[in-house]
């Protein structure tokens, strides 16, 4: 054999030696509300490839609410849901070993028609409108903000509650003096006219929070995260990069508004100033202390049907990724 070609096959021999097999793809199962800023996010994680990126292998089962989600994770039908801290926390007082990561620092508002309700006084003897149920988080907050000014709102206002999108309706279409309504059905009544009387932001601060606490997050087995910490921190990050996108580029904006029911552009553009406003800017530690002054809150007016018999904030409901992680 010729020198030349010794060499040529001695190069191909020790490139195919030094190549490693490309590692497989880790595979999260993800149940996501089919209409919540989570499928936006993965519509713009799959378009620009930063799946792939991550190593991962994401398989979405669309659900209808989020009762659904709690069904899903408690079922381990899925690994990832996105869900509420107050309800990770009952579960965690319940045994359960459920933990949370933020997503979303937006909430949502009190809006109203007429223009003379500008304080929770002014809701005296007003149909007021809640979305969800009376152990609602938002309510609840709402509640507490209200006695501090010496205003019960269960006896002084006309309670309605209902699903955020009959509340909304009825709202737009004036059976309702006011409503209390999550991010995007606040702006969807802001767009047809409603005034934002009172931001929850402001009633979270006047209740002792530092910062603007997150409302929603990623909810999992702390088993699963303690056998998945590098995939989980990759995953954080990827969806990191997809919220970036959003905030950033109208192309990937464009993407996420495939996933968002044909909206008036100026509620649309309201729904991007929202989701921005709500990507979370600080450590999950101050997150978790802001919570925790929330919550006895929250234990205090909602008592042991909300919380059980945890008067404080129960250890590890927010997760503490290791330092260690591989992201």
């Amino acid at each position: 054999m010729r020198p030349i070609f010794q060499k040529l096959l001695l190069a191909a021999l020790v490139a195919l030696l030094g190549v490693a097999p490309a590692r497989a793809a880790d595979r999260l199962r993800l149940g996501l509300q089919k209409t919540g800023s989570g499928v936006w996010e993965l519509a713009v994680v799959s378009a620009f490839g930063l799946d792939k990126e991550a190593g991962l292998e994401l398989t979405v089962t669309e659900l209808a609410n989020t009762d659904a989600a709690k069904i899903a994770i408690q079922s381990n039908s899925v690994d990832i849901v996105v869900s509420d801290w107050l309800w990770v926390a009952r579960q965690r007082a319940d045994g359960a070993k459920l933990t949370f990561y933020p997503h979303s620092t937006a909430i949502g508002a009190l809006m109203a028609r007429d223009k003379a309700v500008k304080s929770v006084a002014d809701l005296a003897g007003k149909k007021l409108g809640v979305a969800g149920g009376p152990l609602d988080k938002s309510w609840l907050l709402l509640r507490a903000y209200a006695q501090r000014q010496g205003v019960d709102l269960t006896k002084s206002a006309i309670i309605v509650y209902g699903a955020p999108p009959l509340i909304a309706e009825k709202a737009a279409e004036g059976e309702l003096d006011a409503a209390l309504e999550f991010w995007n059905f606040a702006a969807d009544l802001q767009a047809r006219g409603l005034s934002r009387v009172i931001d929850l932001r402001k009633v979270e601060t006047a209740l002792g929070a530092k910062g603007a606490p997150v409302v929603t997050g990623y909810v999992f087995d702390e088993g699963f995260a303690a056998k998945s910490p590098a995939s989980l921190a990759r995953f954080f990050a990827m969806i990191d990069k997809a919220r970036r996108l959003i905030a950033t580029s109208d192309a990937a904006w464009r993407i996420a508004l495939q996933r968002i029911p044909a909206k008036d552009p100026a509620v649309l553009a309201l729904y991007r100033k929202s989701y921005v406003e709500g990507i979370p800017a600080r450590s999950v530690e101050q997150e978790r202390e802001d919570a925790a002054g929330l919550y006895a809150t929250l234990a205090e007016i909602g008592g042991a049907a909300l919380v059980g018999s945890a008067k404080t904030l129960p250890a590890g409901t927010f997760y503490e990724p290791a330092a260690s992680a591989v992201r």
